[in-house]
């Protein structure tokens, strides 16, 4: 017989599984799920997309046209907290005249279209030039036949990596040259008389082809050239003051409510450098983990405040943040809250990640 314990005697602690079984467990779990994929600016900025500090010095070294004293001192005084502030904040608290958020608006499609194009030539030269496509092929490569892409980015790295898989992607525009807004979404395909592998991406702050033409016309989705056509706005919502008033605004509303509810019935999140720092995606997700042992992995270079409180904060209870570290990658789950390293550099980019689950 064995020796009695002391009543009253509180167990030992389990300790832990080791990090690279748990993070091979959680990879796992969280893509088998299929997930809805969020995309943020961190997803393309490796791609040569720029980031908002690049974007900030755009626009301030873009010269636009200051036809009064009133445009003159607003964009002075954009342009002086735009040197110790974050873009965002600056615009969110800078009130522009019309012509000048209009500049804003069209001097940022011009950068970001530029280098659109480059990853498009670079996609033409090569289809596995990028891992989303290696993503969504492993993800729609079961019995599921869609999956849901919901971003704030404007580029389309999303749509010429469901190109490159040769699969079909839906954005609330049609097919063709000249697109039109599809009063069903998504937009259904069908091959064989069966469902089409389709990938449905929500764009909730506009795309880089979407534009505005003359005053009543509906908005219209054409291919991407070099430069604006003239006459058309592009449908792109930058940072700023009327940043929430412009998605009650067609067609961001819809691709908003359609955002939404992919994200409120997700059984798991990929979360591709995106820093939970919109309110336009963050609201549904957060209290769908909240409530439920939704998992969610998380891959950035760095994780911001937003992520930070979020994810580890306790408002999420299962997930799998891979952040870069000095050593390679670091890691953080529930059993490891503090984060522990692993010796894989790059674990923490799409890249290294698929190698955990394919």
């Amino acid at each position: 017989m064995g020796a009695l314990k002391p009543l009253g005697a509180s167990p030992k602690p389990v300790a832990p599984a080791p990090i690279e079984e748990l993070v091979a467990e959680l990879a796992q779990a969280c893509v088998a799920a299929a997930p809805v994929v969020v995309l943020g600016s961190g997803a393309s900025m490796p791609h040569g997309l720029p980031g908002m500090g690049a974007l900030a010095s755009h626009l301030v070294a873009s010269g636009p046209a200051l036809p009064d004293r009133e445009h003159s001192d607003a964009w002075n005084t954009f342009v002086s907290k735009a040197a110790s502030a974050d873009l965002e904040t600056v615009l969110t608290t800078v009130r522009l005249p019309e012509a000048l958020t209009r500049h804003i608006v069209e001097a940022t499609w011009d950068q970001i279209a530029a280098a659109d194009l480059r990853v498009f030539e670079a996609v033409v030269r090569d289809h596995r030039h990028l891992a989303l496509t290696r993503l969504f092929r492993h993800l729609l490569a079961s019995t599921h036949t869609d999956l849901d892409l919901v971003t704030t980015n404007y580029d389309r790295l999303a749509e010429y990596a469901a190109d490159a898989g040769e699969l079909c992607h839906s954005t609330g525009f049609g097919h063709g040259h000249l697109r039109f807004r599809h009063k069903e979404h998504p937009l259904r395909f069908t091959q064989n008389k069966k469902p089409a592998r389709t990938v449905n991406i929500w764009k909730v702050h506009g795309s880089l082809d979407w534009f505005q033409g003359p005053t009543d016309s509906a908005p219209v989705g054409l291919p991407l050239m070099p430069a604006r056509l003239s006459g058309y706005s592009p449908l792109i919502i930058t940072p700023g003051i009327e940043k929430f008033q412009k998605t009650h605004d067609e067609p961001f509303r819809t691709i908003l409510a359609n955002a939404d509810r992919a994200l409120q019935r997700a059984r798991g999140y990929v979360c591709i450098g995106y820093g939970f720092n919109d309110r336009h995606i963050q609201p549904k997700l957060i209290e769908r983990c909240a409530v439920e042992p939704v998992p969610l992995v998380l891959l950035t270079r760095t994780m911001t405040p937003a992520a930070r409180e979020f994810v580890l904060g306790g408002q999420c209870r299962r997930y799998l943040v891979l952040e870069q570290s000095t050593a390679g990658t670091r890691a953080y789950c529930p059993d490891y809250p503090a984060g522990a390293e692993l010796p894989t550099p790059d674990l923490w980019t799409l890249h290294g990640f698929l190698s955990l689950v394919m």
